[in-house]
């Protein structure tokens, strides 16, 4: 238990909440809604619970209540309330907080059992869109910002993997309903952000197509061989980091050497990097997507 956070300052209270600290102060001094502790230099720090309060009281906050309404509810009475919300319309925000506190804690049970709350009422693909894409953008922040660790991000991404894993063996039960193309999903060498390659992994084969998932740091020369035992393949990766800026067009190059020296195959690409490509000077073969979305549209 040496690795769990259990004191908070006030601004990562404000990150996590997303309540500026200075309102967070006022709530506290005005409402008496949380109750800080101070170090022997007399900075406020707050615990796990006081954590876990500011959290459900955003949730009300956000909700319509009123802060002075909300400071008279019975303490104990504030998480009833907030599962009564919940339960109307607000499943969404109360996830995305029950997750932040699996992290900050490292609590597995706690994001299995939030999991699978919304896997009673929702699809994975609805999970996915609609509360790990917020969360894994509220966490690039907060890493950011020092309020949680590496550790934490690599935690929580770590767990969401493992249901795109879950749910991608479900679909491969059955046999590719579609065979005019096949694709090959595959990061650049020291190119390890593999999380959107995953989940894109999973898309695709919801569409009837079968894949060949080659993860992370693939040098172009080692898939050569795909080329023996499929016509018309369409690689697909994500330039997040690499190939850098001044790269990208000596890896188009190579790559239309090695895997494309004809019009048979193709390279998908996504990422941050595909902002310094101009998509009208790129082989007719190279397309760039500035989402998972726009990518699925076109197959």
């Amino acid at each position: 238990m040496n690795n769990v956070k259990k004191h908070f300052s006030i601004r990562d209270l404000e990150n996590l909440s997303g309540i500026k600290a200075h309102t967070i102060r006022i709530w506290e001094k005005r409402y008496g809604l949380l109750s800080p502790e101070r170090t022997s230099t007399n900075i406020r720090t707050y615990s796990l619970k006081s954590l876990q309060k500011l959290l459900n009281v955003t949730l009300l906050y956000n909700n319509g209540y009123k802060i002075s309404k909300i400071a008279k509810i019975p303490e104990s009475e504030i998480p009833v309330t907030v599962r009564e919300i919940v339960a109307k319309n607000s499943e969404k925000s109360h996830a995305i907080n029950a997750f932040k506190l699996a992290m900050v804690n490292f609590d597995q049970n706690l994001f299995i059992s939030t999991y699978n709350g919304l896997l009673a009422e929702r699809s994975f693909r609805e999970i996915f869109n609609e509360v790990f894409i917020p969360l894994l953008n509220e966490l690039g922040l907060l890493w950011q910002t020092d309020t949680i660790s590496p550790s934490h991000e690599h935690f929580v991404t770590h767990l969401i993997k493992q249901k795109i894993f879950t749910n991608v063996e479900k679909l491969q039960t059955v046999d590719p309903t579609r065979t005019d193309k096949i694709f090959v999903l595959y990061l650049p060498e020291n190119e390890i952000h593999e999380l959107g390659l995953l989940y894109l992994n999973y898309e695709i084969i919801l569409k009837g197509y079968k894949t060949i998932f080659l993860g992370q740091s693939m040098p172009l020369e080692s898939m050569i061989d795909l080329k023996k035992y499929y016509d018309n393949i369409h690689f697909v990766s994500y330039f997040t980091i690499t190939p850098t800026k001044d790269n990208l067009q000596k890896y188009i190059k190579e790559f239309i050497k090695y895997l494309a020296p004809d019009s048979g195959s193709s390279l998908w690409i996504l990422g941050r990097m595909i902002q310094f490509l101009d998509e009208d000077k790129l082989p007719n073969n190279i397309k760039t997507f500035n989402s998972i979305e726009r990518l699925i549209s076109i197959i």
